[in-house]
């Protein structure tokens, strides 16, 4: 079964306020087994029009990143960043297919 993934391009207008989300969203992502696989860091432009941070979280399947976010605990963490944020999400589900070398 193929994983679930959040995409998120974000901007951060107010750094302190925002943690309070940060630490809001961890009772979502520990309910539902998220896993930080790109948190920021450094990034460099090649095409399009990116935000500030790119994040990226794992879960085990797609209905449980839809779960996740559907849930109150994320629900709750998502008001307290309406307004220090801006932000572009996905929800995907990851691939099992063929890779180039397999084909």
């Amino acid at each position: 079964m193929a994983k679930g993934y959040w995409v998120g391009l974000v901007d951060v207008d107010d750094p302190e306020a925002y943690k309070a989300y940060v630490r809001e969203n961890a009772l979502a992502f520990n309910k539902y087994g998220a896993r930080f696989l790109i948190r920021g860091g450094q990034a460099n432009k090649v095409e399009g029009k990116p935000r500030a941070r790119t994040v990226v979280i794992e879960f085990s399947n797609y209905q449980t990143a839809l779960d996740c976010w559907n849930s109150p605990e994320y629900i709750a963490a998502i008001a307290l960043r309406e307004n220090v944020s801006t932000a572009d999400i996905v929800v995907v589900e990851g691939y099992d297919g063929p890779q180039p070398t397999d084909m």
